[in-house]
């Protein structure tokens, strides 16, 4: 592949806040749990309750995890963008 047919890479940026994770989190882990704690009698209320707490703790890992994906990215764009010795 041609140096002109190389994507660019992506920008910079930070992760997002902690309130997305925390919103995608519960939303994940309701969407995993609904169907079997459904199965076993558990209340829709009781398992979106559930899904928000455990929402709560999982927000700050998922952020962390982001943050180091966003920096490795980073990373390889600036080896990407240096010149190769020869």
């Amino acid at each position: 592949m041609a140096d002109s047919d190389a994507p660019r890479p992506l920008p910079p940026r930070g992760p997002r806040p902690l309130l997305v994770h925390w919103v995608v989190d519960a939303a994940v882990v309701f969407l995993l749990t609904v169907v079997v704690a459904i199965f076993l009698g558990a209340a829709l209320i009781t398992i979106a309750i559930a899904a928000v707490i455990a929402g709560v703790f999982l927000a700050p890992w998922t952020r962390s995890l982001e943050a180091r994906g966003l920096a490795r990215r980073a990373d390889r764009a600036g080896d990407a963008t240096t010149p190769d010795s020869q």
